[in-house]
């Protein structure tokens, strides 16, 4: 669902972006769409979760698998 909204912005940045639009043939609403609906996707993937699988090979964590009796160090 699209949703319009008002947008503060600096007249030099927006004269930028009505050029911008000029020249594709698009309206600057079309533009402005284009920029936050780019902006907005790169946010949600800068902000995904990140899962890493390591490995050591020795430490604590190694010996608590390997040898359940002893206590874990710090």
């Amino acid at each position: 669902m699209i949703q319009r909204t008002t947008v503060a912005a600096e007249e030099q940045d927006l004269e930028t972006l009505r050029a911008e639009a000029k020249l594709r043939g698009v309206s600057l609403a079309t533009l402005a769409g284009e920029i936050l609906a780019k902006k907005a996707a790169e946010l949600r993937r800068e902000r995904r979760p990140r899962l890493g699988i390591g490995r050591s090979g020795t430490g604590v964590s190694r010996e608590s698998v390997e040898r359940e009796d002893l206590p874990a160090e710090q």
